[in-house]
């Protein structure tokens, strides 16, 4: 295996650290309590994704939506919730003979002082170790989608929580909503490399989209694992400090980072384990 050069760059926001850094879907059995389809209203201006033109901004303090929650398992996981209600409801479907999750989501963003995404959950105590290979089957979709790896205090658009999350473009993050209702910090890496396939020339810069991410859970200290490129699963930047009490929500979910389109991740070869030190 050749990475090449590889370029870092950091820089502080938040704190907040940027390291200049998908596969093909397949046949999935439906597996999931979807409300039957009601027009969606018109999102907010402050809803829509940031472009040449507009600036995504944070909601209005007061604005909240209530989730939908399912009571309904799926895989290993005991229920599902359309986190902060998007405009467009939510679904998921699990293949068992693949291992395969696909979760179909619109929805503002995962960010900021409140969430909107399809949150597949269970409810746990003590240390997590949970980890998942991703793909995005469409690749035209919004660059700045992610699915994330979230344990979170409870199921409220606002909830305290730390998630992992790899970003449709390749950026990976390592985040938390310290309180309830406080805007979202996070530490950001973006990997990339020279001399990869897919560069102009053999100087031009590659994203390099990680293949696997995950979270662990020992204590108050969260930690962010990766493996770009099939290598062993290993820790990935520093950690960070939350004290969640137990029990809290553990799971997958995604986000088109769309308000009212949705999108489609594929997570699968999932470890969710009750105890620290079993990513892999």
């Amino acid at each position: 295996m050749t990475m090449g050069i590889i370029r870092l760059t950091i820089k502080i926001a938040y704190p907040c650290f940027l390291l200049m850094l998908c596969t093909l879907p397949c046949p999935l059995r439906a597996q999931t309590p979807d409300a039957p389809a009601t027009p969606a209203p018109a999102a907010p201006a402050w809803a829509q994704p940031g472009s040449a033109t507009h600036t995504q901004v944070a909601p209005p303090p007061d604005f909240h939506r209530p989730s939908k929650n399912f009571d309904t398992p799926i895989g290993i996981f005991e229920g599902q919730s359309d986190i902060g209600s998007a405009v467009v409801t939510g679904s998921a479907s699990y293949d068992s003979s693949t291992k395969q999750y696909t979760i179909n989501s619109a929805g503002y963003n995962v960010w900021y002082t409140r969430d909107e995404f399809r949150f597949l959950w269970k409810k746990m105590s003590g240390d997590i170790s949970l980890a998942t290979d991703i793909a995005y089957p469409d690749p035209n979709g919004y660059g700045d989608r992610k699915a994330v790896l979230v344990i979170r205090q409870d199921l409220e658009d606002d909830s305290q929580e730390a998630l992992v999350a790899l970003h449709g473009l390749g950026m990976i993050h390592l985040a938390q909503r310290p309180e309830k209702g406080i805007r979202v910090k996070d530490m950001e890496f973006r990997i990339g490399g020279r001399g990869r396939p897919g560069g102009a020339s053999p100087d031009s810069l590659v994203g390099v989209i990680a293949k696997r991410i995950g979270i662990e859970k020992h204590g108050d200290s969260f930690a962010l694992f990766v493996s770009l490129e099939g290598e062993p699963m290993h820790q990935f930047g520093p950690p960070i400090n939350l004290h969640l009490d137990g029990p809290f929500y553990v799971g997958i979910g995604f986000c088109s980072h769309l308000p009212d389109k949705s999108d489609t991740a594929v997570l699968s070869n999932v470890v969710l384990e009750n105890s620290a030190g079993k990513i892999q």
